[in-house]
């Protein structure tokens, strides 16, 4: 079993930056990578950006240098640092992870981010 926690969420104003952070706890000795989803009201939940065991990193186009996604020497928390943020960006954002021993995928409880002035 892995256990993610997020925080770090909140509102702010157009232009501003926010940074979140997953720890992922239990299980993570076979994590292959973990990321961060956007879910907007009505939408499906979506990917924003994601971190391979291997550092290698991708990113929705929508974020893509805005926002980064780091982790921590330990391998276990990662971050992201959202600047530039933009209201179209507030959505409920959730920390996600897949193992490979066994193969599943975890959630996090998910953390409000609203952009309005």
């Amino acid at each position: 079993q892995v256990r993610l926690v997020e925080s770090g969420g909140g509102s702010v104003q157009p232009g501003g930056s926010l940074r979140l952070t997953c720890a992922a706890s239990g299980s993570i000795f076979s994590l292959i990578f973990m990321g961060w989803y956007s879910q907007a009201p009505g939408k499906q939940r979506e990917l924003v950006a994601l971190i391979r065991s291997d550092g290698s990193r991708r990113y929705a186009d929508s974020v893509q240098g805005r926002w980064t996604i780091s982790r921590n020497n330990a391998k276990d928390t990662i971050y992201l640092q959202m600047n530039s943020l933009k209201p179209e960006d507030t959505a409920v954002y959730y920390c996600g992870a897949v193992t490979s021993q066994p193969p599943t995928n975890y959630w996090g409880q998910g953390i409000q981010v609203t952009v309005s002035s």
